[in-house]
């Protein structure tokens, strides 16, 4: 773990006078990370979702397809150098492929809750990203962490 996140970890727990085992705080210091590289895949996601819809006039689940698996991507390099402890007797192959695997069940869970947030509850399409963008998030964070680790 680099020492830029370790120390900003540390020094809001010391400001919020929170006292944690060493597990908790390297925990914290990954979901920290996680953040970051989740908040820069959201961006990603977000910003190509806007140029497959509204610049290339995709269907809205393609265009939701396509700019998910851009982040996804991104996501993995990010996550395997910077996030997880990513056990190193697995093969990496075999790594990247639950990965995918992992991020597909997530692409399907984003699919279900962009349709029925636009479809059934007439939310707008950029709402009901950030919403499941949020749900999914949480899912990869847990799966990642007891695949990849």
């Amino acid at each position: 773990m680099s020492k830029n996140s370790k120390s900003i970890v540390s020094k809001t727990l010391k400001f919020l006078h929170i006292k944690v085992s060493p597990k908790t705080e390297k925990l914290l210091i990954q979901v920290f990370r996680f953040g970051i590289v989740g908040g820069m895949a959201f961006l990603i996601d977000f910003v190509f979702l806007t140029i497959f819809k509204e610049l290339c006039h995709f269907p809205l689940l393609l265009a939701n397809t396509l700019s998910f698996t851009i982040s996804v991507l991104f996501n993995y390099f990010a996550s395997v150098k910077w996030v997880f402890d990513v056990n190193k007797e697995k093969s990496v192959q075999k790594q990247f492929v639950l990965f995918i695997v992992l991020s597909v069940v997530g692409l399907l869970l984003n699919d279900l809750i962009m349709s029925l947030g636009t479809e059934q509850l007439n939310w707008h399409y950029m709402l009901v990203k950030i919403l499941a963008t949020f749900i999914v998030m949480v899912f990869n964070f847990i799966t990642r962490k007891i695949f990849l680790e």
